[in-house]
């Protein structure tokens, strides 16, 4: 699944903390905005860590779910481009 997540952290570390699992995930393309694709197992984790990361009362993190339909509509402007994985096997 193609998923776009944005956060506003009002403190500073926790703004830290949770980019900082978000680079576990996925690609920064702007500065609080993450790319990621993750099966489900990894947005369950993902989301755990982030839910412990941040003040509920105060902070924010948006997750949306792009389907392959919605993604190939996504319009880009200027120097940016979308998050491409790899596929890739270890043997």
């Amino acid at each position: 699944m193609f998923l776009v997540i944005a956060y506003d952290c009002a403190d500073d570390k926790r703004r830290l903390k949770v980019a900082k699992i978000l680079l576990d995930y996925g690609d920064r393309v702007q500065y609080s905005v993450f790319e990621a694709q993750l099966d489900q197992t990894l947005i369950r984790e993902m989301m755990d860590r982030l839910r412990k990361a941040i003040n509920p009362q105060e902070d924010s993190i948006r997750i949306y779910h792009i389907c392959q339909t919605c993604l190939k509509q996504v319009q880009l402007q200027g120097s940016g481009r979308l998050t491409q994985q790899e596929t890739f096997f270890i043997v």
